[in-house]
């Protein structure tokens, strides 16, 4: 059964993220699958907005018909708790909840707070809501009060992706996706890069630079104080195709993220047959088979590059790493088959 139904995201969809990423590929599968989708932009500045935008969104919201079921992505349904009570009188509710906002990196315990509490009203209004991790889903239960029988696990999709070739001049390239935000753990990763300057390793960063900037500065503060110029390259977003052209050129891939929802860039990693360097936290080490990479807790630099230092230093380690990497990637979930899940919960709700 496939019906008609309004995705509202916070912004423009075309955002570098992986959220976004998420929400651009379950679309067009969607679409592919029958299903008519209205595209609704509920404004930037999310899970912050201003009283404008705020109002703007609801405004929006309102005025689809009763009756249509609406998808709304967590970043932005979270803090409109308000709305979201209207709504539910009138139109079926579908979140679609990426990681709880409680969990950003950053936060005030008073901001932590209040976007909990917020979520959970929210939350409490919808009809089903779809997570990407069952790490997530148990979040949504345990921190939202969400029944676990409405909860719907649709992981994000794999593309097949032939196995990275490399590097063959004795230097192991090591590389990180992800927008320079403090949960990625960047000033984490470079500290711990900056005590292994004695083994033979270069950093490609593939990620926005411009969500946070003081995250990015402080990227850029730390290659400098390490003197580490001349091993660390930061590209900012780059294309598809150029992003699959480092993954061919890696050795291995990091990223020290705090938290993870799900972990898409981890999840491609191993799609490429790549060592995996991380933490333990979330939803990563659902994502990263466990003979595929090295997880350790996060924000632990000495324990980050002990890791580094082992996989980097040992070319034989690597190719086992990669050897699993390449075996789990074939059990990864096709982009048809999660929105094929995402399909059932659209339509329990009809």
């Amino acid at each position: 059964m496939v019906g008609r139904f309004v995705f509202a995201v916070p912004g423009d969809l075309a955002t570098p993220t992986g959220g976004y990423g998420y929400d651009r590929r379950m679309i067009a599968e969607l679409g592919h699958l029958g299903w008519q989708i209205d595209l609704l932009d509920l404004g930037e500045g999310f899970p912050w907005p201003s009283e404008t935008t705020r109002t703007t969104a609801a405004t929006g919201l309102l005025a689809v018909p009763a009756g249509r079921t609406i998808v709304i992505d967590g970043l932005a349904l979270g803090v409109l708790p308000e709305a979201a009570l209207q709504l539910a009188r009138r139109n079926p509710l579908l979140a679609l909840v990426h990681h709880p906002l409680a969990l950003e990196w950053g936060l005030s315990m008073e901001q932590a707070e209040a976007l909990r509490a917020s979520e959970r009203v929210a939350l409490a209004s919808v009809e089903g809501v779809v997570v990407t991790s069952a790490a997530t889903a148990k979040l949504v239960a345990s921190d939202c009060g969400v029944p676990a029988g409405r909860i719907t696990i649709a992981r994000p999709g794999s593309d097949p992706a032939p196995p990275a070739l490399g590097s063959h001049d004795g230097v192991v390239r090591l590389l990180s996706v992800g927008a320079v935000v403090p949960r990625k753990g960047f000033d984490v990763l470079i500290p711990a890069l900056a005590t292994l300057t004695d083994l033979p390793w270069r950093l490609t960063i593939a990620g926005d630079l411009t969500r946070d900037r003081d995250a990015a500065a402080q990227l850029d503060a730390d290659i400098a104080r390490y003197a580490l110029g001349d091993r660390i390259e930061a590209f900012g977003a780059v294309s598809a195709q150029r992003l699959a052209s480092l993954y061919a050129g890696a050795d291995m891939f990091v990223l020290a993220s705090r938290f993870e929802g799900y972990g898409m860039a981890y999840a491609e990693a191993v799609a490429h047959g790549l060592p995996v360097i991380g933490s333990n936290a979330g939803a990563i080490p659902d994502t990263v088979p466990p003979d595929a990479g090295l997880l350790v807790d996060p924000g632990d630099v000495r324990a980050l590059a002990h890791a580094l230092r082992r996989v980097i230093g040992d070319a034989d380690l690597r190719r086992r790493l990669a050897s699993a990497a390449r075996a789990a990637a074939p059990q990864l979930p096709t982009w048809r088959q999660s929105a094929e899940i995402f399909a059932r919960a659209l339509e329990t709700l009809a």
